[in-house]
């Protein structure tokens, strides 16, 4: 049986809403798209608003030495999407996740000035899997403790 290096799952509490695990288009695309697990409003863009989190309803496992790059579709800006922190980077360890299950989002402002409506199975982005390297003194010992955003606290 070949060992699992990476790949998609269905997160807790999406098992039964119709989630497609994330494929690759054509035969030489880098990323994998992946689809809004619901219906979501982007509001329009307002100074100091926030970015609007849509769900996957995914998680994905790699190796330890890799992670995985949520990025915006070529088409995302001239729709008005902007990705709120350009790509959003996922360690290895946030795969399953006590606090989360290591269910991704991806985060997008609307820079128009209507809102967008994004509909459960639109492709709102990409998952582009990549090896890290690490310095030769590299000393981390840290475990992740959490969720979205846990490596910053």
């Amino acid at each position: 049986m070949k060992k699992r290096a990476r790949g998609f799952e269905i997160a807790k509490g999406y098992e039964e809403k119709g989630i497609h695990l994330p494929i690759r288009k054509t035969k030489y695309s880098a990323g994998y798209d992946v689809e809004a697990a619901e219906d979501v409003i982007i509001p329009a863009f307002t100074l100091g608003g926030k970015p609007t989190l849509i769900p996957t309803g995914l998680k994905a496992y790699c190796k330890e030495d890799e992670f995985y790059m949520l990025v915006n579709r070529s088409s995302g800006p001239k729709k008005g999407l902007v990705m709120a922190n350009s790509i959003g980077i996922i360690d290895a360890d946030y795969y399953g996740n006590e606090s989360n299950d290591g269910h991704f989002f991806f985060q997008y402002y609307n820079v128009l000035d209507h809102d967008i409506e994004i509909k459960k199975g639109d492709v709102i982005g990409q998952v582009i899997f990549q090896k890290y390297l690490t310095t030769d003194d590299d000393q981390s010992e840290g475990t992740r403790v959490g969720g979205f955003g846990s490596t910053d606290k």
